[in-house]
């Protein structure tokens, strides 16, 4: 098994991300169970999306002759931007590898930012592939999604700021799509509150990441079934092989919500909460609210509302609905 990231790991990122990424608040979603319900608010980050944690640590920890090189980076939409986010900060070129079914409101977004964007068939063989051959080709340092120490430790600043915000925290819902974020938040919660459960939660529709913990190895879906989701951020059609490895290890369970509970939460997060969550950002709160029996007890939960980049024609569909 791979070694994993460490604590030390999460707060060197920390360290690295200082005066850039926003300590995002862990904010009140009103229950009428007893319990407590707070929101990790990452979609308040510059790029609306917990990503650019992974991908600012990672560029920003890079020696300077290596970085001006510039990177690239697949991605199907929100770590995208936040490396190209983190490349301009830094005043260096950056690539993307985009799936040509990413929302426009996403490649946009990367467009502004100034980074040049490569389309690719929505699969992840194309988007690896494309990515290496623009690395070796150009000297660019490809930045990883997800499966890579320097991102995992970079996402676990989320977990870090969680258990240092809110001690008594017994339960940190968590979405997967590489799994990046599950395995970074997992490795910074037990080793500060081991008693404390960390539950993954995806889509019915793209449920490679549960399938893999049952399975007892990494198990890839095919890009026609994970692309049925509403969720598009969390697509990727199986977790990676370090991420796997911290799941294993540190993920006490994976959990999955249907479409009609994905977009019943956007709604409610619209509403109650007053914040904006994209489909998978939504999906965690969506466990807590319409999966509790699949939950162990709580009496403090956070779920992570990992991202806001939705497009608003679905948005306005959404808050339209019910």
């Amino acid at each position: 098994m791979p070694a994993l990231v460490t604590l030390a790991d999460v707060e060197h990122a920390a360290g690295l991300l200082a005066g850039t990424a926003v300590r995002t608040p862990l904010v009140p979603f009103p229950t009428n169970d007893g319990g407590r319900l707070l929101l990790k608010a990452e979609s308040l980050q510059p790029v609306g999306a917990f990503k650019l944690r992974g991908a600012y640590a990672t560029i920003a920890g890079l020696p300077e002759d290596e970085r001006a090189k510039g990177v690239v980076a697949h991605s199907s939409g929100n770590h995208a931007q936040a490396v190209a986010w983190t490349a301009r900060a830094h005043g260096v070129r950056c690539v993307l590898v985009i799936p040509h079914t990413t929302p426009g409101v996403k490649v946009e977004a990367c467009i502004a930012l100034g980074a040049e964007i490569v389309y690719v068939e929505p699969t992840l063989e194309a988007r690896v592939e494309t990515a290496e051959k623009l690395a070796a080709a150009h000297g660019f340092t490809l930045v990883p999604p997800f499966d890579d120490p320097r991102v995992i430790a970079g996402q676990g600043t989320v977990g870090l700021e969680i258990v240092q915000d809110e001690p008594d925290v017994d339960l940190v819902l968590v979405p997967v799509s590489g799994g990046g974020l599950v395995s970074g938040v997992a490795v910074a919660v037990k080793a500060l509150h081991p008693n404390a459960r960390v539950i993954g939660v995806e889509p019915e529709l793209a449920a490679d990441a549960r399938e893999s913990l049952r399975a007892g190895h990494p198990v890839q879906w095919a890009a026609e079934d994970t692309g049925r989701t509403v969720a598009d951020a969390l697509r990727v059609q199986r977790v990676g092989d370090l991420t796997y490895a911290h799941i294993h290890e540190l993920v006490d369970d994976i959990v999955t919500v249907t479409e009609d509970q994905i977009r019943l939460t956007m709604r409610r997060i619209a509403r109650e909460a007053r914040l904006i969550a994209e489909p998978g950002g939504a999906v965690a709160a969506a466990a807590y609210l319409y999966r509790r029996p699949f939950l162990p007890p709580t009496r403090t939960a956070v779920a992570v509302l990992s991202g806001g980049n939705v497009d608003p024609a679905l948005f306005l569909e959404v808050l339209g609905q019910g």
